[in-house]
């Protein structure tokens, strides 16, 4: 904590009580008598901050270092006699004796006061000057071994006295010229008699820095110290002077409305006194930094005109901030300057495949950019939105393809802007104007043709300050954002070679207009065979590097890592995987640094140690029970596995239906339902059948909302099952959509839901014959060991999936 100094010696005695033992001045007897005091051989020493104390002088100190606080309460118990000596660097805290000068003055303690914010106020009278010998104690606080400091004898004879009294003349001069200087400071001058007080007191109270009057006093001939003392006071008043002379030649009858004329006048006039405009040499700076820029004739018109209002307008008036502002953002935005493209097309396919494990689509639609580019030298940049689940790596992706193409990268997030000013930019009438983000990224790009990713687009929202997703409809429009306009540029900038690149989990919530002017690509989830590949590539390796471990201390096979996948994470992209990996690597990185033995292989049993235990994915549970149907369903995580269960009882044809379910899902199990009935011939019943039994299908987990037509052949396989106590074929799943003709129609997630089926043991599959597309798009390696059933009617799923075997205990039903 500093020590905070208050020099306003006059008013002294408000802060003492009568009886106190205060002198304000010195008179030539208490002089003499304060000379003739013996100085002690040993003293504890005071370390002062931001002033140096003078012999008689009286001043104010703020005690709040703790070894000043534990000096100053010891010393007042004793003599109250100590040193004190100013610090040569104030922001030292603890300063030791190599911090402090070596010459200072002895000090009287007069008063010690507790003020009311509880800090320590000590009131001290200089005695003698002092020069430090060597050091004796450090602790609890400071002591020296010093000796006498002596001034030599005082000076007489009509020089000196003239000296004295041009020093008394010089300070009444600037007590009087000083507004903040009270006038009682003139009579105090005049009524000291020592010479030496005098230049002391002076010395003190004088407006100089710490080194200034130490050198005072350490002089020690008082006529040379007078005549130092008498250099600074004529350099002081010389400024007050010419500080005053430049008020008074602007000085007229001040209203109002001539306040601002006031205050320009006399930077003016302070302008030149110093020498130069700066205003002036703003403007020159301008035009320099102009003649490099590659813009039109219109900018440059417009840029020239706003110049020359910026050098007429008054530097303190609110307008020129704004001006100012402006000019800066025409300078600095890249106009006409673009980054060349790399046009190695192998290139930049082995930076997207190094950087991202799986999107094909995304990285061919690039690559094809690039090639068009290469033959036809100019074109307008694709409008891309990469849509799909969180984690799956939409938004770096955009940096990869800034590094493939060698173009600058920026990105801006959408998600929660709901100010159409944010994209457009307010109009430059305001005060603290700015302009809208894209031109912003623009001019941190440096360049116009950066790769500029639109993160979380949709997420964005609206109000009453207008809607932002309306507002990007000119950028993300290849025939529009050529002559994008930005309410503060007020200029048409060209947006058509920037690559837009934006990102969204969820299509619906995109306006229809917006999502018509981008390119639409799906990035679906990872499979757990993609997840395992980015994991042993990129995940690993980045967490080792990370957490300080070499590539030896750790060593997980492909089974481990797809069993942290399956039981450890539920996702559809990699987030929670990294999160769950990385527990594993700190593990690991504990024992190394607490010198435990370790095991650098993760095995089963260790990964239940570390993360607990997992939640096992479904398997197929076997064909013994009628009415119960394997089907595939997709996920925001990816495909799953989930069980039609039908139960039959005696009742009059009641159908219930549970697992919470949505009303499509619901509408799936009636159609399945009429459709028996209507063609009940077929499986060998009779009409009358259905009548005489209750059905309850029940899809389980009914904690989890479950929607859509996909499990529609599966219901109606489970039906059949159930009213014919046909087993089901082992091992056999479905999925497809059905309609009251007994058409099998296609459903989407294909791709997830197949690989969920393999993971399940699931070996036979039915499906829509127009879903054969979909089959042929995935990767052969993760179709080995399935075989596929393709249909079109409902009766061939019946068939395919029935066998003619009975279950056990069957229930008669007629």
């Amino acid at each position: 904590m500093k020590d905070n100094f208050d020099f306003d010696h006059i008013a002294l005695s408000n802060v003492l009580d009568e009886d106190a033992e205060f002198i304000p001045l010195l008179s030539a007897d208490d002089e003499e008598q304060m000379n003739a005091e013996a100085i002690p051989e040993e003293l504890p020493i005071l370390p002062l901050r931001n002033t140096v104390l003078f012999p008689g002088v009286v001043i104010p100190i703020t005690v709040g270092r703790d070894k000043s606080i534990r000096l100053i309460k010891e010393t007042y118990k004793g003599n109250k006699t100590l040193g004190v000596l100013a610090q040569m660097n104030d922001d030292v805290e603890d300063p030791e004796l190599n911090d402090l000068y070596k010459v200072g003055t002895v000090a009287h303690i007069l008063k010690m006061l507790r003020m009311p914010d509880g800090n320590t106020t000590v009131i001290i009278q200089g005695k003698r000057r002092f020069r430090v010998k060597e050091l004796t104690q450090q602790e609890p606080f400071l002591k020296a071994s010093i000796e006498s400091y002596n001034q030599i004898d005082t000076p007489t004879g009509k020089n000196f006295v003239a000296l004295v009294s041009s020093i008394k003349d010089l300070a009444s001069q600037i007590i009087e010229q000083s507004p903040n200087i009270p006038t009682e400071a003139t009579f105090a001058i005049k009524n000291i008699e020592s010479p030496t007080f005098l230049i002391n007191f002076i010395a003190s109270n004088m407006k100089a820095g710490v080194k200034e009057k130490q050198e005072l006093l350490e002089v020690p001939e008082l006529k040379e110290r007078a005549n130092k003392l008498l250099i600074h006071l004529t350099n002081e008043l010389q400024l007050l002077e010419l500080k005053n002379d430049i008020q008074s030649k602007v000085r007229v009858d001040i209203d109002r409305q001539q306040r601002e004329y006031f205050l320009n006048q006399q930077m003016k006039q302070i302008q030149e006194e110093l020498g130069g405009d700066p205003v002036q040499k703003e403007v020159e700076d301008f035009l320099e930094k102009a003649k490099k820029k590659k813009w039109n004739k219109e900018v440059d018109k417009r840029f020239r005109k706003e110049l020359d209002k910026l050098a007429r307008l008054n530097p303190q008036a609110a307008e020129y901030s704004v001006q100012h502002n402006y000019l800066e953002t025409i300078i600095e935005l890249p106009w006409g300057k673009y980054t060349k493209d790399n046009f190695d097309l192998k290139r930049a396919q082995k930076i997207l495949d190094r950087d991202h494990f799986g999107l094909e689509k995304v990285k061919e639609r690039i690559v094809e950019h690039l090639a068009v580019l290469k033959l036809k030298g100019d074109m307008k940049s694709p409008i891309l939105c990469l849509y799909g689940p969180p984690g799956v790596g939409k938004t770096s992706l955009g940096k990869s393809v800034a590094e493939a193409l060698g173009r600058k990268y920026v990105r801006m997030s959408l998600g929660g802007l709901r100010d159409e000013a944010e994209i457009r930019g307010h109009r430059k009438t305001y005060i603290g104007a700015m302009p809208g983000r894209v031109i912003q990224n623009l001019k941190k790009a440096e360049a116009s043709n950066p790769v500029f990713v639109l993160d979380e687009i949709d997420k964005l929202g609206n109000s009453h300050q207008g809607d932002p997703s309306s507002a990007l409809l000119e950028v993300l429009d290849p025939e529009q954002n050529a002559t994008f306009y930005d309410n503060f540029l007020e200029l048409d900038y060209d947006l058509s070679k920037v690559l837009f690149i934006a990102t969204a989990n969820s299509l619906s919530t995109i306006q229809p207009a917006l999502r018509d002017r981008m390119e639409i690509i799906e990035v679906t989830g990872y499979t757990v065979e993609e997840k395992i590949e980015i994991a042993k590539r990129h995940l690993i390796p980045k967490l080792l590097k990370n957490h300080g471990l070499e590539k030896a201390h750790l060593s997980i096979s492909k089974n481990v890592l797809e069993k942290v996948i399956t039981d450890y994470t539920r996702e559809s992209g990699v987030r929670l995987l990294e999160k769950t990996l990385a527990k594993l690597v700190r593990s690991i990185a504990k024992e190394i640094a607490m010198d435990n033995e370790h095991n650098p292989k993760i095995t089963v049993e260790l990964l239940g140690k570390i993360l607990g235990p997992g939640h096992s994915k479904d398997k197929y549970q076997g064909n013994d029970v009628a009415g119960v149907v394997t089907g595939l369903a997709w996920t925001s995580v990816g495909g799953d596995i989930l069980f039609i269960e039908t139960s039959l009882s005696k009742g009059k044809g009641k159908l219930t239906l549970t697992g919470n379910l949505g009303d499509v899902m619901k509408e799936s199990a009636v159609i399945a339902m009429a459709y028996l009935k209507a063609h009940s011939d077929l499986i060998g019943l009779t009409p009358e059948v259905f009548n005489n039994w209750d059905v309850h299908i029940h899809v389980p987990e009914g904690a989890t909302p479950k929607d859509g037509p996909s499990a529609g052949i599966t219901m109606l396989t489970a039906l059949a099952s159930a009213f014919t106590q046909r087993k089901v074929k082992n091992k056999l799943a479905m999925t497809g959509e059905i309609t009251l003709r007994g058409r099998v129609l296609p459903v989407g997630g294909i791709k997830e839901k197949i690989l969920a089926a393999k993971r399940a043991d699931i070996t036979e599959i039915i499906l829509s014959e127009d879903n054969k597309k979909d089959i042929e798009e995935i990767n052969e390696d993760y179709l080995k060991g399935l075989t596929f059933h393709y249909v079109k009617d409902m009766m061939e799923v019946i068939n395919i999936a029935l066998t003619q075997q009975k279950v056990k205990k069957p229930l008669t039903v007629v």
